[in-house]
């Protein structure tokens, strides 16, 4: 018997906003079906949940989301178990429909997860949305920067390490260093420019800030690099074992130290993830210079996205 056969079971959803202390008691819903995707991982969530005024509410099956921008409600497929995964959609579709009176859509749906669910076209309308995409690399690749195709990475790698040999120092932060982190993401914050309409820069300081805050509550792991005693370079990940995936979820430089940014990247792996096999370092939210920056770190494979919207 499905969610939807039983009892009324929307008359008991209880919705809750998203907080740090929720990220235990919520840990195991991320953990039932991992497709290896940022949107997928708690932090990514987090850091984004003003900007979508995130929502969630539990089952017995899954966990759902309800997303909310500009007026419009979305969400993402349903955390639960592969074998769930039919059921649980059906049910988020008609909790859109029945309680927030709103048409279902998704913005970001997985390869895994659209293959799977096979929906109907007379129903679903199923787009991929390349400006979502992840870059996934090779972990040895970014540790190494070995080969032909990384030449470029390497070269601005050892002028970095050439022209600031003696005065750079990469550190593991944590959270009594939080002053620092934000008196650098300040300062990295002031001065970049960005073309993006939708001002996702201002959000996901606040996002990071309200991370900062909460260090202790959540799992992830940061490094910075420090020249001539002055952090220069800052960055945050975190760790998927079902995929063996790291997530970069920040990554700042002065952008006018030549090799930095290629240095942090390569240290930060090095030294937090020695052994991980992938790294995704997200999508490029359709942004010409920074797809431009990371197909130039040469992906193994782009993690496809989808939209879902209901007819």
């Amino acid at each position: 018997m499905s969610m939807l056969q039983e009892r009324n079971i929307m008359d008991d959803i209880e919705v809750h906003d998203l907080f740090a202390r929720d990220y235990y008691k919520i840990k195991k819903y991320f953990d039932m079906r991992d497709p290896g995707i940022c949107d997928s991982m708690f932090i990514d969530n987090y850091i984004w949940r003003n900007y979508y005024d995130s929502k969630y509410f539990t089952t017995d099956k899954g966990l759902f989301w309800i997303y909310q921008l500009r007026g419009e409600y979305f969400t993402i497929l349903p955390l639960c178990k592969p074998e769930d995964l039919p059921e649980c959609f059906d049910f988020a579709v008609h909790y859109f429909n029945e309680v927030l009176g709103v048409k279902f859509k998704i913005y970001i749906a997985d390869e895994e997860g659209v293959n799977q669910l096979n929906l109907p076209s007379d129903r679903f309308k199923v787009e991929e949305e390349r400006d979502y995409f992840d870059y996934v690399y090779a972990g040895e690749a970014l540790r190494t920067l070995r080969g032909k195709k990384l030449r470029k990475k390497k070269n601005h790698l050892n002028s970095f390490l050439n022209t600031y040999e003696g005065r750079y120092e990469y550190r593991h932060v944590c959270c009594e260093d939080r002053d620092a982190i934000v008196n650098f993401l300040n300062r990295w914050y002031d001065k970049k420019e960005s073309d993006d309409i939708y001002n996702r820069l201002a959000a996901e300081y606040q996002g990071i800030m309200e991370v900062l805050e909460h260090c202790r509550e959540l799992e992830y792991r940061m490094a910075a690099v420090y020249v001539d005693g002055v952090m220069e370079a800052f960055t945050l990940g975190s760790y998927s074992r079902t995929n063996d995936m790291v997530f970069i979820h920040v990554e700042k430089a002065n952008p006018a130290i030549r090799g930095l940014y290629n240095y942090i990247n390569k240290t930060f792996l090095e030294k937090e993830y020695p052994n991980v096999e992938f790294v995704n370092r997200e999508d490029d939210m359709g942004l010409e210079g920074l797809r431009k920056a990371k197909m130039s770190y040469r992906p193994l494979y782009l993690a496809k996205k989808y939209s879902i919207t209901q007819r």
